[in-house]
């Protein structure tokens, strides 16, 4: 080494070497089978780092102890990260064992004779097991699933003052007992050959297992024609079948201005109670069109009641009942079994450029048939940079994109060019509003993936963001929108089946492939 250079143990002093080698040794500990990076450095080997650099010496020297600074600073904020994240693991795992032990407590406690200890608690166990995994025969018998212990609203042993809610079951509607519908719902690799599982859009039917008591009837705003059949059903609902009816205020007020007969209708007062309908609510019945659905869909920020939706609207693709023959509907799903379809929602989180880690998100949405990230009301494209499960997808230049449900499939994303998709399809459509590019495709995601669409520093204006045509959001640079599925999704009733109540509405109300059909008289085939 050359005199003008100096060596790096003369440029550091016989401290700071003792304690970047203490340091040094300290990360070869391991945590579960992995190096911890975080303790490469001790408290004082990083202060020391951070401290400027001692003056004469050579340029190579400062610059080396200013990236050490660097990566000391970003080790510091990584080991933050990590702090925070086990602090929110650690919340998570609390929660989870909370819930657990009073699901526990919950569960009846039946012991077999000779069963004592630990073994009746085993038994217990495993029974709760073959119940979640479908398993159990009792409940579920042969006919695919049962999803009372998971979708089922209720405990009909519960002691309660307040009225107690109906409880249900869904599962597969077969076709006979020879048919290739009964399946196991498992992937089977007998033989080395794979078996193909359950369809995720078989026909789902309810069935009741204690009478409804409560509806929620939410109407159309600014029609006389609804407010005069409100005023019908609610009455009718009332002295033929004995429930308790809830409203929103507006048509509370609606009814009394009316009569004071209606002085039974039940209502909430705050957001508070809003949250806690789930509880009180055994079905809801909605007078309008789509946007009825949707609207009575927002209400829930959870669980949803299943929804029946009388047509009054325009084009109706999830309002299959009609108002003229509403006393028959309603018995027959008062009455049950009905078949349903379980329409998927997307949740979305917003997160701020300025947010420390990805848990400190706005309030989540959830949206029933798309969430649109456009330009708003700027004149420059739209600049997303989009991932999927932290892969890059694209970058979408153009005036915008959707993230719709498959029940959205018909909505805004179909006008856009996407494609029509079956509402029990589990799936996100990836669509693409005006994209300045020939290539530019829609794409169908799966429902288990994670989507993040961020808009890039370098966009040259803002982006907004709009949750089923309503609450506009502005993303600034830096900001993002995460999507992916919300676990709770809207069983809205059919009136035949999900796949004919699917037909009839792309037929009905956009008169899909309708066209003259080619005259016989003409030339023949020889």
């Amino acid at each position: 080494m050359s005199d003008k250079q100096p060596s790096l143990s003369s440029a550091m002093s016989p401290s700071k070497l003792d304690s970047i080698g203490e340091a040094s040794i300290s990360c070869s500990q391991q945590e579960n089978g992995f190096i911890n990076s975080f303790s490469l450095f001790s408290e004082k080997a990083v202060d020391e780092l951070l401290q400027p650099p001692v003056q004469g010496t050579d340029e190579h020297l400062i610059e080396f102890s200013e990236a050490m600074r660097t990566v000391a600073k970003a080790l510091r904020r990584a080991a933050e990260g990590k702090a925070s994240a086990q602090a929110e693991a650690a919340e998570w795992r609390r929660k989870y064992e909370l819930e657990r032990a009073r699901n526990l407590q919950l569960e009846p406690k039946e012991q077999l004779p000779g069963q004592h200890g630990d073994d009746a608690i085993i038994e217990n166990l495993i029974n709760q097991n073959n119940k979640a995994n479908g398993k159990f025969l009792t409940c579920c018998g042969r006919n695919g699933i049962c999803s009372h212990e998971v979708l089922r609203d209720g405990e009909p042993g519960s002691d309660s003052k307040m009225v107690r809610k109906a409880s249900f079951k869904l599962s597969w509607r077969c076709k006979g007992e020879q048919s290739d519908q009964h399946k196991h719902d498992i992937v089977s690799f007998e033989r080395g050959n794979i078996t193909t599982a359950e369809r995720s859009s078989k026909q789902i039917s309810l069935k009741w297992e204690s009478r409804p008591q409560t509806v929620l009837v939410m109407t159309k705003p600014n029609s006389i024609s609804v407010r005069i059949l409100c005023a019908e059903m609610v009455r009718w609902l009332r002295e033929q079948k004995n429930m308790y009816i809830y409203v929103e205020p507006r048509v509370r007020v609606e009814l009394l201005t009316e009569s004071s007969y209606f002085n039974f209708v039940q209502t909430w007062k705050d957001d508070k109670e809003v949250l806690l309908l789930h509880t009180k609510v055994d079905l809801v019945v909605t007078l309008g069109g789509d946007g009825t659905v949707l609207w009575a869909a927002s209400m829930f920020k959870g669980p949803v009641p299943p929804v029946v939706p009388f047509s009054l609207g325009s084009l109706g693709f999830m309002t299959p009942f009609h108002t003229e023959n509403y006393r028959e509907c309603l018995n027959q799903v008062l009455k049950g079994p009905i078949s349903i379809t379980l329409r998927h929602r997307l949740q979305c989180h917003v997160i701020r450029d300025a947010a420390k880690n990805e848990y400190e998100t706005e309030e989540p949405i959830l949206v029933l048939n798309e969430v649109t990230i456009d330009r708003g009301i700027s004149s420059y494209l739209t600049n997303l940079e989009c991932y999927c499960d932290n892969s890059f997808v694209t970058s979408v230049q153009g005036d915008g994109l959707i993230l719709s449900t498959t029940s959205g499939s018909t909505a805004y994303s179909l006008a856009a060019g996407g494609s029509m998709v079956h509402p029990q399809v589990p799936g996100i459509l990836f669509t693409p509003i005006c994209p300045h590019s020939l290539s530019f495709r829609p794409l169908i995601l799966p429902e288990h993936v994670t989507l993040r669409v961020q808009v890039p520093f370098n966009s040259r204006g803002h982006a907004w963001a709009s949750f089923d045509g309503k609450d506009r959001k502005q993303l600034a640079a830096g900001d993002a929108l995460v999507c992916s599925m919300a676990p709770w999704p809207v069983p809205t009733a059919c009136q035949v089946d999900s796949t004919g109540d699917f037909l009839r509405s792309i037929h009905e109300g956009l008169h899909w492939n309708l066209r003259k059909t080619q005259s016989f008289d003409g030339p023949r085939e020889s």
